[in-house]
């Protein structure tokens, strides 16, 4: 319920819209494509990129039929003006629709949309949905500003009631120029960054205001589980600074939303399942990138976890959260 998907070619929005660090793709050799950033090189990617042929035939290869399927996070520019947000996000998804549709047993879609523009994001909410589309990916932040800011809480609101589910990567890092050295941004960061958009939400009253949201958050909700002791005893002693907005202990939200199984380790896997409850753990592998879990579960099926734990982290916890039916695959 964790992959990322680009189309093979993209359009040179910097050159369209006249500005900005836009990712444009240069196929420097066959099967391989450099991710530039404006004229900076960000990564290197390989067809398993944006070929679904491929990425369905590897995937066999770990008993593996469908793909939850969603946008490199460096896709989101949130940064730039929101017209030319929402002609990428529509480009973006235009191209996991088509996926979805050519492959209907293999993808299930999340779009993107401009987080920046309320009134814009939601347009382009209700047009994924329109498209096929099952939710949305977004930021663990927009532009530095916290989930529960009051001009997110409208789109959160709209994908609670198309019944759009809600996944949240962690991106735009937090101290990320003075920690850049040894990948710190995504060994460090990034866990960090995913509790800090689970706090802001919790914190800030969004999952009380709206119980029914399904959201489901990266890399097992990133250092939020593993602190919940840190973060419900600052909620208990100083309740002056944290309970400001919503008084409800942090610790009642553990089994309303989902996290992913990328922890890399069964022992942290066993912990997040305890904690969160088997039926709120769901199969991520961050394919096809190399700090993902590209064995697809391997780990998993090693373990000594019972069958019935397995079978709802490989499947039936996915399905909830998105709200389809396993015939659909079948």
């Amino acid at each position: 319920m964790h992959t990322h998907i680009i189309p093979e070619h993209l359009p040179r929005f910097a050159e369209k819209f006249g500005y900005g660090d836009f990712i444009h793709l240069v196929h420097h050799r066959p099967g391989f494509a450099n991710m530039m950033k404006g004229e900076k090189f960000f990564r290197e990617i390989e067809a398993n990129c944006w070929d679904p042929q491929l990425r369905i035939d590897e995937y066999a290869t770990h008993h593996t039929q469908v793909q939850v399927v969603c946008t490199i996070p460096v896709m989101f520019s949130y940064w730039a003006k929101p017209q030319d947000t929402l002609e990428l996000s529509r480009f973006l998804n235009d191209d996991l629709a088509q996926t979805v549709q050519d492959h209907p047993r293999h993808y299930i879609g999340l779009g993107t949309v401009p987080m920046q523009d309320t009134q814009l994001a939601i347009q382009e909410l209700e047009r994924c949905k329109e498209i096929g589309l099952v939710g949305i990916q977004i930021g663990s932040n927009i532009n530095d500003q916290n989930l529960n800011d009051p001009q997110f809480f409208p789109i959160f609101q709209a994908c609670q009631d198309l019944g759009m589910a809600l996944f949240v990567h962690p991106w735009n890092m937090m101290g990320f120029h003075k920690m850049e050295r040894y990948w710190l941004p995504w060994l460090v960061g990034m866990p960090a960054e995913t509790s800090r958009a689970i706090c802001s939400l919790i914190f800030g009253g969004v999952f009380e205001r709206l119980p029914n949201l399904r959201c489901n958050f990266a890399h097992a909700g990133g250092s939020f589980l593993p602190t919940i002791g840190r973060v419900e005893h600052g909620f208990n002693c100083r309740p002056d600074l944290v309970a400001i907005d919503n008084p409800v202990n942090p610790r009642e939200y553990l089994g309303k939303f989902w996290v992913d199984c990328i922890t890399h380790d069964i022992h942290m896997l066993r912990y997040i399942l305890q904690t969160a409850g088997h039926q709120r753990v769901t199969l991520g592998s961050d394919y096809p990138f190399p700090l993902g879990d590209l064995t697809i579960g391997e780990f998993i099926e090693n373990s000594d976890l019972s069958k019935e734990t397995v079978e709802d982290i490989f499947c039936n916890n996915t399905l909830e959260w998105l709200n389809l039916k396993k015939e659909q695959f079948m």
